[in-house]
């Protein structure tokens, strides 16, 4: 993370409002980052009860929530069955990712959502500020790219909250 992550700033290479869009969604994940910290595998799998989340998932969730818009939007289609086989545990989570997604140690989430982020800034850099205003539907609804992205972020803070919330609930390590 840069010295500068508590400024909204123009970033090298991009425009000025995917700048800011960039910007924020650094800090989320450093905040993301700062919250699973330390933490081993078996902390990673632990599961408040039987209809929760590991906080691995919630991890791997995050990556797969922004894959999914880079193969819609950058790609312009849906999932192919690879990718399904990949990613489909992380997105949806709940049983099927309980039983998936166990036996990581962070450095294997943190790698994921790195990829998967790079992929973004890469693309983000090739694009103009107009590119965010651009229209589509999404979820049945009109939505425009800015939105869509602004969601990508939105979701990682909220799983981040669940992060934390499970986190301190760990046996044995208590709250950060």
């Amino acid at each position: 993370m840069v010295d500068n992550q508590f400024k909204i700033m123009n970033v090298k290479g991009m425009s000025n409002q995917i700048s800011q869009l960039v910007s924020m969604m650094n800090y989320a994940r450093h905040t993301t980052i700062n919250a699973v910290k330390g933490l081993s595998s078996d902390e990673l799998d632990y599961l408040q009860d039987s209809t929760s989340n590991s906080i691995g998932a919630l991890l791997l969730h995050i990556a797969a929530v922004e894959i999914g818009f880079q193969i819609e939007i950058f790609d312009n289609r849906k999932p192919n069955e690879e990718e399904l086989s990949e990613w489909l545990a992380a997105y949806e989570l709940g049983e099927k990712g309980r039983k998936e997604i166990k036996g990581n140690t962070l450095d294997f989430y943190l790698d994921k959502m790195e990829q998967v982020r790079s992929r973004t800034l890469n693309e983000f850099s090739l694009l103009d500020d107009a590119w965010l205003y651009e229209e589509r539907e999404w979820s049945g609804l009109p939505s425009n790219n800015y939105f869509i992205w602004f969601h990508v972020f939105e979701d990682e803070i909220n799983h981040r909250g669940q992060i934390r919330w499970l986190r301190q609930r760990l046996p044995g390590l208590g709250a950060i």
